[in-house]
């Protein structure tokens, strides 16, 4: 493929790409090539889902194993979701904090630094004597989960606005896919694999370890061959004058101070945190309701994150096309549809009490679960263009907020309650929508489109905004740094 040429004057890593670029807004990229591994922009995309799949990987080894630990350990129902609360829990603070910090540093420092960084209690699973270990270790486990901002940041700071919806779903639901490939791999594979040359708790005590070391190896890889944004990395971009310092402090109170940033992270809560407490609670709901082996309903089970495979991409890709034909409005529908069918399959999955049909029924609901993520984030980068970073941290605390809020349902119901609760708490959250008013923006109902919105989503030519803004090059540091290298 032929490169595109993007110009002399500003330094920049790249002075060509491999992908058609925009230059006004900021040289990213205006299509999706997934075959392509060039840097910077597919690199990343790539870099991108394969972390926050390794996080997954990292995050939920010990669900399918549940079953075994929970004999082992002697632990009972209220220990066993307290656990999965506190690997869910322990993320939402960092999702909070990573998005002003992307805002500053870039995705991919902080998003190798924390796959590190979880992995090692990974890989001490082992050592888990009581619930109360259990509890603490995946509490620290549950914070590669916050890479999920990197992930959507990483896409956001690539990507045009045209596009960047089935960007962020992609790189999120191939991320997400590591939920049901660790069902499959863990439970069904390495498990048994495991157990032909030790007893079934030394088998648990000791697989772990694969996915610490896996974590550890592409944290520190994704560090040498990605970079931060299409003109390089963030320090050397602030030293060039390519980019200005940021403000952290400043970039969450931008995202956190806007309403719309608060109504995404209740909608989020209600998929992404459904995915979360499925990806805990799927395998032993499957096993202690039908009676199944720990194999079996692990492999059951990873067919609700295996739908990542491509729900996830379509709901960003029909919330891009919707938006190409009626603007935000478009994308507001579409959020809305998702979630009110979602919670509709969620109400029917708690009613189906065969095991073919659950199946079918968990195959359309987590489609469903995927496809609102996809929209959601389709969203995201219109609220507030220089706080992306922030707002995209903050609705995904949401996410695993609302893990945490099921969480407690199933801890404290029978399946059945917890199941009618979750499915009508989404129904009641696509109802928020109508609220959603992005500036310059339409509305679900209400509002109409800025000149220069219509513009862009109808592709008349005008100039638009770009989706994550970022300041001016300053041109006096740029040109101190040529005579210094002259």
């Amino acid at each position: 493929m032929s490169a595109v040429q993007s110009g002399q004057a500003e330094i920049k890593k790249y002075q060509t790409y491999q992908l058609n670029v925009d230059p006004n807004q900021d040289d990213k990229a205006t299509e999706i090539k997934l075959c392509n591994f060039s840097r910077p922009h597919m690199r990343a995309f790539h870099c991108s889902w394969f972390c926050f799949f390794t996080a997954f990987f990292i995050w939920f080894a010990i669900a399918p194993l549940m079953p075994e630990i929970k004999k082992t350990l002697d632990l009972d129902k209220q220990q066993i979701w307290t656990s999965n609360i506190c690997s869910v829990a322990g993320t939402i603070f960092m999702r909070f904090v990573n998005g002003p910090i992307c805002d500053k540093y870039g995705a991919r420092i902080p998003m190798g630094a924390i796959l590190i960084g979880a992995s090692i209690p990974c890989a001490l699973t082992g050592l888990v004597t009581n619930a109360t270990n259990l509890s603490v270790l995946r509490f620290f486990i549950g914070l590669g989960g916050s890479t999920f901002v990197m992930c959507q940041y990483w896409t956001s700071r690539m990507f045009t606005k045209e596009v960047v919806g089935t960007a962020n779903a992609l790189v999120g639901g191939w991320g997400n896919l590591g939920g049901g490939v660790t069902q499959l791999v863990m439970g069904s594979m390495l498990f048994p694999l495991f157990k032909l040359g030790m007893s079934a708790e030394m088998a648990w005590r000791t697989v772990c370890i694969v996915p610490a070391a896996v974590g550890i190896f592409v944290g520190a890889i994704i560090l040498k061959i990605s970079d931060d944004a299409p003109k390089g990395n963030y320090n050397e971009m602030k030293k060039n004058g390519t980019m200005a310092e940021v403000s952290a402090a400043a970039s969450f109170r931008a995202g956190a101070l806007n309403f719309n940033t608060w109504l995404l992270f209740v909608q989020y809560a209600c998929c992404f945190g459904v995915e979360l407490t499925m990806n805990n609670a799927a395998a032993l709901y499957f096993r202690e309701k039908f009676l199944l082996s720990t194999e079996s309903a692990a492999a059951i089970a990873s067919l609700f994150g295996w739908m990542n495979l491509f729900a996830r991409g379509v709901g960003g890709f029909v919330s891009d096309k919707a938006n190409a034909r009626m603007g935000m409005r478009g994308r507001l529908w579409w959020q809305t549809i998702c979630l009110v069918l979602e919670g509709i399959m969620v109400l029917i999955f708690a009613n189906s009490n065969s095991l073919a049909a659950s199946i079918v029924v968990m195959v359309i609901f987590s489609s469903f679960v995927q496809a609102a993520e996809g929209s959601s984030y389709g969203i995201v980068p219109y609220v507030n263009p220089p706080a992306t970073g922030s707002i995209a941290g903050i609705v995904g605390a949401g996410g695993n907020t609302g893990a945490v809020a099921f969480g407690l349902g199933f801890r404290q119901l029978d399946y059945y309650q917890a199941f009618i609760l979750m499915g009508s708490c989404i129904i009641a959250s696509g109802v928020l929508s109508l609220f959603i008013c992005i500036k310059g923006h339409a509305g679900l109902v209400t509002g109409q489109d800025s000149e220069e919105a219509i513009a862009a989503w109808k592709k008349l030519g005008a100039p638009a905004s770009t989706t994550l803004q970022v300041p001016e090059p300053d041109t006096d540091a740029a040109a101190e740094l040529e005579e210094e290298n002259a």
